[in-house]
This record gives structure tokens, C-alpha cells and sequence, in this order.
């Protein structure tokens, strides 16, 4: 018996990596944030870490994770109701259309930073 590595199976491994990266950035921010308890200083010296080229990356990387994630989730939403069983393979390119869309909108602020 073989695995196929068919379409449903990269929405389920997308959906699962930025579930997890968006869980590491979750507890990244709360260690930014706690940095606010050591002093205003302390908390400048990271707020200048997290300005460099290399964190607006990152920045760009929790954007198309949210996106996706979020959009994806509403599509496994009607999938579970039932209205987009038949059709979730277009619906899957949908979100993901929606989502490089919506990343090149979001992402224009972030680069213009740069």
C-alpha cells in the first residue's frame, strides 16, 4: 500500500507547519513583550534586533502563515458543514489564490520599511 501525495494531503501539511510557526511566534512575542519588565533600555536594545532586514523576513513569513492558516481554516470549516465537500480541491486554489493576493497587498508595508 502507498501513500499519494495528493492535493489534500500539502493542505494538511501547510495547515499543520503554520499552525506550528504561528505557535512559535505566539510564545517569540510574549519573550519580546516580557522584555518590557526588565526596563525601557532592555527593551529598546530588542526593538532594534527586531527592526533588522532579517526580522522583516520573518514578518513576511507570519503574514503568509496567518493568511493561510486563516483562510484555510474557514474552508475546512465548510468542508465540516458540508457545502464544500465535493468541490475542495477548487476551493483549496481559491484560498490559495486569496492568500499570494493578499500576501503581495499586506507585504508592500513591510518592504516599503526596508
Amino acid at each position: 500500500m502507498r501513500y499519494r501525495w495528493e492535493l489534500g494531503f500539502w493542505a494538511f501539511l501547510l495547515m499543520r507547519i503554520s499552525g506550528v510557526a504561528l505557535t512559535v511566534y505566539l510564545f517569540l512575542h510574549i519573550n519580546v513583550l516580557s522584555n518590557l519588565l526588565a526596563g525601557p533600555e532592555k527593551f529598546n536594545e530588542i526593538m532594534e534586533t527586531v527592526q533588522s532586514p532579517l526580522f522583516k523576513f520573518f514578518e513576511l513569513a507570519l503574514l503568509g502563515a496567518v493568511l493561510f492558516h486563516a483562510l484555510n481554516g474557514v474552508r475546512i470549516l465548510w468542508i465540516d458543514f458540508g457545502s464544500a465537500v465535493f468541490h475542495h480541491k477548487t476551493w483549496f486554489w481559491a484560498i490559495f489564490v486569496a492568500t499570494v493576493i493578499l500576501f503581495m497587498i499586506g507585504a508592500v508595508p513591510i518592504l516599503r520599511i526596508l
